[in-house]
């Protein structure tokens, strides 16, 4: 219980400070004393919340013309994804999202040294959007909606703001498919209420931490963030 208890805290915190990839912690530190389907549903319940607060603290930074087509084409993916983790092995998906979200982190990176910001590409959008979804049903791990909304929002109070929104439509449905199929169960429940109080501290702690760093730094933390969570989903797949 004592590696559940830092995973929830160190995740959380992480979620606080960066607006997303407290998945790729969370089940990082985990996955090598479990599985995945175990982890996956802890952490859905204890990131619900985490999403209602982050959304609600930014609400003024919402912008629905983003966040909306994102939140649909999500929903559209995380059912099939849903299903895969319950009847599919994973592992090559494992490979090949985790080689996918490397090269885009390291293209944003260089991207954001050389400064220029382009365009909201429709095409893009729909690509990410689907199979962000994909990767949120199979492993509740946001890494590829990251790598959109870090493109198309001026600054990390956008960016937190719209990625929760549309983590929080996911997690919605993920629930429901997540109790249709069997995964979430009673003992996930007791585990995570178990954990509410370490998520909550990491949470506070990561969002009083935000406000000491200037957002360029943010923005780099979102892009090794999203490195680090392939690098972790390609050892994962072993």
């Amino acid at each position: 219980m004592i590696w559940w208890m830092i995973a929830a805290l160190c995740a959380f915190f992480v979620k606080g400070l960066c607006g997303f990839a407290n998945t790729l912690v969370f089940t990082t530190i985990l996955s090598f004393a479990d599985n995945n389907i175990n982890i996956s549903p802890v952490e859905l319940i204890l990131g619900y919340p985490t999403n209602v607060i982050m959304a609600y603290r930014e609400r003024r930074s919402i912008r629905w013309k983003i966040c909306l087509p994102l939140t649909l084409l999500v929903i559209a993916g995380s059912i099939p994804g849903a299903l895969f983790l319950k009847n599919v092995d994973t592992n090559r998906i494992k490979l090949l999202f985790g080689g996918v979200i490397i090269v885009i982190g390291l293209e944003m990176l260089f991207r954001e040294l050389h400064t220029q910001k382009r365009k909201q590409s429709k095409g893009l959008l729909v690509i990410i959007g689907v199979l962000s979804g994909l990767l949120c049903g199979l492993y509740g791990i946001g890494a590829l909606l990251g790598a959109y909304l870090s493109r198309v929002t001026k600054d990390s109070s956008s960016f937190k703001a719209n990625i929760c929104v549309v983590f929080l439509a996911e997690n919605t449905i993920r629930l429901g498919v997540y109790g249709w199929c069997g995964i979430m169960n009673a003992d996930a429940v007791r585990q995570a209420v178990i954990l509410i109080p370490f998520m909550l501290a990491g949470l506070e702690l990561g969002m009083l931490s935000d406000r000491f760093l200037s957002e360029k730094v943010i923005r780099k933390l979102v892009m090794i963030m999203l490195i680090a969570s392939g690098i972790a989903l390609m050892i994962n797949s072993r």
